[in-house]
């Protein structure tokens, strides 16, 4: 399974999103990879602290290569690294990325990381590809290597607008690129089931038949403590509402 968490919209939660299901993943024994493709890099400092800072070779090194002849290349686990989670590694990212963006166009190179998926794919039960808040060269590689793409989702009405442009770019990737994608569904997150404006936004959605996920992701303080102290929820606090909502939609989006 190889899942890309994106929306072009920032402030959505994709990195926590990404981080803590492949943690779930990991806890649950399945060998799972984590690839951070944001050059703000907060996943990989989620995973890996404040040694995200000097961890090479990294995501931006893969790229590099590619730009290159080299007879013998590096293969796609040299760029893998574990963390400190059991069955749970990570390719991170470095700002360096977005450098690289307009020479990786210009040679074509949009394929290079699905080819990078297909190899790891042999070594892990699941791939996690954490994005940038843009459609940009990176979300198009991860959408046209990925089966599934998960969209996070906070009601706000600019969220809503930009949430349309959203699945019609998936929709180009898929006709044009990878028909095999799947938009895995619409998970709402930081939702405050007290307020009028949240709950009425999703039964808008819903009622435009467009997949919103049952599990729902809460507010809470705990995320930001589960950021400083670079801990998934599942391992700072597995009884808190939050990692049991974030469990709960790992078992959706297992058994859709």
């Amino acid at each position: 399974m190889k899942r890309v968490i994106f929306n072009q919209k920032g402030g959505v939660g994709k990195s926590t999103i990404a981080v803590n299901l492949a943690a779930i993943a990991a806890h649950q024994g399945k060998k799972t990879l984590l690839i951070d493709m944001d050059p703000q890099c907060n996943s990989s400092r989620y995973l890996l602290g404040e040694s995200a800072k000097e961890v090479a070779p990294t995501l931006a090194d893969y790229f590099e290569q590619t730009l290159n002849f080299i007879i013998y290349p590096k293969p796609a686990s040299h760029y893998v690294h574990p963390t400190r989670f059991e069955n749970l590694s990570v390719i991170a990212s470095h700002p360096d990325i977005g450098e690289l963006q307009s020479k990786l166009e210009s040679r074509h190179k949009i394929y290079k990381l699905r080819d990078a998926l297909k190899e790891l794919a042999q070594d892990y039960d699941e791939i996690i590809l954490d994005t940038p808040p843009a459609y940009n060269f990176f979300t198009q590689s991860a959408l046209i290597a990925a089966d599934c793409c998960l969209i996070p989702f906070d009601c706000d009405d600019f969220s809503r607008q930009a949430l349309y442009t959203l699945m019609n770019n998936v929709g180009e990737i898929k006709a044009d690129h990878n028909p095999a994608l799947e938009i895995e569904g619409i998970v709402v997150n930081q939702f405050q089931p007290r307020a009028s404006l949240p709950q009425r936004m999703v039964n808008e959605l819903k009622a435009e038949g467009l997949p919103v996920l049952d599990s729902k992701l809460s507010s809470s303080i705990r995320i930001r403590e589960s950021h400083e102290q670079c801990l998934p929820m599942i391992h700072l606090d597995a009884r808190h509402k939050l990692s049991q909502e974030f469990l709960a939609l790992y078992q959706e989006l297992q058994s859709a």
